[in-house]
């Protein structure tokens, strides 16, 4: 028996009475969703803490904060969002109307992932009912304190005629699939991403797709190695590692790397003490599974910094020196060729590839986010411009994500699509085209009714060639 075909069916005969489309309904879902963070921060936070051992402070700023801005800026700008946006007109169509009307795009799925666990659930959502539409929400099931609460609480506060949240795992998420939505956003693994969007394919449904990708550190010879050391340790540590966009890999020279490990070592110990794993701080594997994949990577190379781990607590923790390439997550640090000299990183998919899939000969390629750490504004400008990466940071980590204006999304087979403010909207949008024309001035339709003669083949290209009106 389908556990879903219910749900699904009344959630788009609720879609089909038009109401989720007034502005008023609207704004009425989000000022709820808003309701719900502030009413139950502190239990949210306690779900955070058991699922990933997060501190309530990065609870709030990687998770709770992000989400109550993504809310705010909807709510400040969803009028202006939804109005009809005139478009240019040729001299034909200039007595007319032209316009883009952005519309819901009626019942879409989002699949969220575990690492966190309410940002990407909530984020998404906020564009899909911001953009009118009717919601199936399924949260991880890794993230079991997390999950217990959205499915739990969350609907209390949304129009439960429109917003559903269905639980399951892998089995449940792939009977779900079988049924046909208006859009699916995933965030989640490559491997799963093929699931999902062999399934949408079945229904030609469009998808975006958040994944994961290799997000490579080049730090330039001319930087101060505690600086440098100082950031990526914060960002490689946030969330124990645990993030998407995470610096996966410190490309340098042999100097710099030589200068930059005491570096490392003497960061860690003043942000997590001399043993961190009694850091208030610091996060811990989310599951036993993901724990034993991450020790079996730990024989990669060899371990600079620590390398203590504890099963019982999920807790792992290291630093390594690794060439050539190898898949473990724990900041490995690369010896790399100077800036001036940029090459493909030798990664596992054979020489002259790098391990983002991107490597094009004498570039520098990531599917996530690239970082550079630099002294020179004319080195960030040159490695800018030689690279393609889903976003890219200067002397910085992931810090772009507290930006609302900017898109988020990977590039080649780190996903598709874009979500953030705006782009989120704009992604759960149906934007339509619309000329509305005039009956009453069929005279001058005239002389685009056959017979064609010369003068109207000379006015009709004429007119038609003559872009850029816009009448308001």
């Amino acid at each position: 028996m389908d556990p879903f075909s219910d749900t699904l069916r009344q959630l788009r005969e609720a879609f089909s009475s038009g109401r989720t489309r007034p502005t008023k309904f609207r704004a009425a879902q989000l000022k709820g969703l808003g309701r719900f963070l502030q009413d139950h921060k502190q239990l949210l936070q306690e779900a955070l803490a058991q699922d990933l051992r997060k501190s309530a402070l990065e609870s709030d700023l990687s998770e709770i904060i992000l989400c109550q801005n993504e809310i705010n800026l909807a709510l400040k700008n969803l009028h202006t969002w939804m109005k009809d946006e005139p478009v240019a007109k040729n001299l034909v169509t200039q007595l007319d109307s032209a316009f883009i009307r952005k519309e819901p795009l009626g019942l879409v799925l989002i699949i969220a992932s575990w690492n966190y666990p309410v940002y990407v659930t909530l984020m998404p959502l906020v564009g899909a009912l911001a953009a009118g539409n009717c919601v199936v929400l399924k949260p991880s099931e890794i993230s079991q304190g997390t999950e217990k609460v959205l499915a739990e609480v969350l609907p209390q506060y949304l129009d439960q005629s429109y917003f559903a949240v269905v639980l399951g795992g892998p089995e449940e998420t792939q009977q779900l699939l079988e049924h046909k939505f208006d859009y699916i956003f995933f965030t989640g693994s490559t491997r799963v991403a093929k699931t999902v969007m062999s399934a949408a394919a079945k229904h030609l449904t469009p998808v975006t797709l958040e994944l994961g990708g290799k997000n490579p550190c080049y730090v330039d010879d001319n930087c101060d190695p505690q600086t440098v050391a100082n950031r990526v340790v914060w960002f490689r540590y946030f969330n124990m590692g645990q993030t998407c966009v995470v610096p996966d890999y410190v490309l340098c020279s042999p100097e710099m790397q030589e200068r930059l490990l005491p570096a490392l070592q003497s960061a860690i110990t003043r942000f997590y003490g001399e043993d961190p794993r009694n850091s208030p701080d610091l996060g811990r594997i989310i599951n036993e599974k993901h724990f034993q994949r991450l020790q079996g990577l730990l024989g990669c190379g060899r371990v600079a910094i620590g390398g203590q781990s504890d099963e019982t607590e999920r807790y792992i923790w290291g630093a390594r020196w690794q060439l050539p390439y190898s898949p473990a997550l724990q900041l490995p640090t690369t010896p790399f060729s100077s800036q001036g000299e940029l090459r493909p990183f030798q990664g596992p998919e054979g020489a002259g590839q790098s391990p983002w899939d991107l490597g094009t000969a004498g570039w520098l390629a990531a599917v996530q986010p690239l970082s550079l750490i630099a002294a020179s504004l004319q080195v960030v400008k040159q490695v800018l411009a030689r690279t393609s990466s889903g976003a890219f940071t200067a002397n910085d980590g992931f810090m772009y994500l507290s930006l609302s204006s900017l898109p988020f999304g990977g590039v080649g087979k780190s996903g598709m699509g874009r979500c953030h403010g705006k782009f989120s909207f704009d992604t759960f949008s149906h934007h339509r085209s619309c000329l509305l024309t005039h009956t009453g001035l069929e005279k001058l339709n005239n002389i685009r009714y056959p017979p064609y003669t010369n003068r109207k083949k000379q006015l009709l290209t004429w007119a038609l060639s003559f872009q850029g009106c816009t009448l308001l």
